[in-house]
């Protein structure tokens, strides 16, 4: 086989994933690999996601499609699946190099080894010796993303995260700091800081609330947001940031997953719908105009429609800005795979599109409610239209702007018109950029 000189890297699934997607482009263009467009590049990386079944039969699907249409492309399957399925993908699919999530930065030199015509599989999970391996970050958008914590101890019983990602570990403070300052110098002013379960990062008597006040005092920083987090993790420490750090954005993703309590047991939740709408109430108390975020399943095993009418009635309740909602989804391995009385299909697609009605129309009211309001946005990218510029808000809606500045402005508008998901706004001060 000839060994590729260029490369294009697909991430599927979650922020982390892009995250991870950027930093395997890094590491291929330091080793001397050029990026180019999906169907012209000599490697493809499909950057995987295991959390959904029909996620992982994209995958195959899609190295289907490349192998038909470039018989000679090589391919790198990367991320959880490849963690979970390891040289059955190989067997499976003819793949050249299979690498997890915890193993990427060994990706140019699997490359190489297998450009002598050999599959190349790294699966191993040191534990996160891959950030120092990794390039220095030298160019980023406006706003970029920041993994500080990967893995989950906490076991859902849907749940393959824990096994395709390992253990929670938090890196250390100093280099999310110096990583963080790096971004800065490289273009980023807001920064997304990521983990499978962000806010159990904590490392020598720091804990995520504290970092962010140290991550607030970098020059150039403007905007401060993280995901995704675990109702047993917020700490008052981090609720009281959202209350002290002017940069931390007023958004909180935090899923719930059901609104009814035997189902969060059966699931392995480790909290009650009464314990999550608390700790709602604790960070609304600390700021009150945040937006409020979530994941839904409907169809768990055994889920009753007097269950599922609980997850509909705590929707009511909390009145979310953005949800994410999906069909219960089996996953070998797991526990809630093995269960008895799963649910019918047809059941579980009538749940979904009744969940995702109420969700929709609270999206809709609470972008409604923003018409009017003065906030500031950070321009990231052109719209669809000539001379629209799109930016996020500080709730993370997308705003467009006509005739707008160049990416990377900082700038306040009016918001003066609402869609079910975008908002328009009128620039009204320009911002120091």
């Amino acid at each position: 086989m000839t060994a590729p000189k260029t490369f294009h890297v697909k991430s599927f699934g979650c922020q982390m994933n892009v995250y991870d997607g950027e930093r395997m482009a890094e590491a291929m263009a330091a080793a001397g690999y050029t990026a180019a467009p999906g169907e012209d590049a000599d490697l493809v990386v499909l950057n995987t996601c295991h959390i959904r079944e029909k996620a992982t039969e994209k995958v195959y699907s899609d190295i289907g499609r490349m192998k038909k249409h470039r018989p000679d492309q090589m391919i790198a399957v990367a991320g959880c699946v490849a963690q979970a399925e390891g040289a059955e993908i190989v067997r499976r699919a003819k793949v050249d190099v299979v690498v997890g999530p915890q193993a990427y930065h060994n990706l140019p030199q699997l490359v190489a080894d297998a450009a002598k015509g050999t599959a190349a599989i790294d699966t191993d999970m040191p534990a996160l010796s891959k950030f120092g391996a990794l390039p220095a970050r030298r160019r980023v958008g406006p706003s970029a993303f920041l993994t500080v914590q990967e893995g989950c101890d906490k076991f859902c019983t849907y749940c393959v995260v824990p096994y395709t990602r390992g253990a929670e570990i938090s890196r250390p403070f100093a280099a999310i700091v110096d990583e963080a300052k790096a971004l800065v110098e490289a273009g980023a002013k807001e920064i997304t800081l990521l983990g499978q379960n962000v806010n159990a990062w904590s490392t020598d008597g720091e804990d995520l609330g504290s970092l962010i006040h140290t991550l607030d005092r970098i020059p150039g920083l403007a905007r401060i947001r993280y995901t995704t987090s675990h109702p047993n993790d917020m700490t008052q420490s981090l609720i009281d940031a959202h209350r002290d750090v002017a940069s931390l954005m007023p958004f909180l993703h935090l899923p719930v997953q059901s609104g009814n309590d035997r189902i969060l047991k059966a699931m392995n939740r480790s909290h009650t719908r009464d314990s999550y709408l608390r700790i709602l109430d604790r960070v609304r108390a600390a700021r009150p105009d945040i937006a409020l975020s979530g994941d839904f399943i409907v169809g768990f095993p055994g889920e009753t429609e007097a269950e599922f009418a609980d997850t509909l009635s705590l929707v009511a309740e909390v009145r979310h800005a953005m949800a994410f909602s999906f069909k219960y989804s089996p996953r070998p391995g797991t526990p809630a795979a093995d269960l008895p009385d799963q649910i019918a299909p047809e059941v579980m697609v009538d749940r979904l599109a009744r969940l995702q009605d109420a969700l929709g129309r609270d999206q809709a009211a609470f972008n409604a409610d923003t018409v009017g309001k003065r906030c500031a946005i950070l321009i990231e990218r052109p719209g669809r239209k000539p001379g629209q510029m799109i930016g996020k808000s500080p709730w993370l809606q997308s705003v467009v702007v006509e005739d707008g500045p160049p990416i990377g402005s900082l700038i306040d508008v009016d918001i003066v018109a609402a869609g079910p998901v975008s908002l328009t706004g009128v620039a009204v001060l320009a911002r120091a950029a």
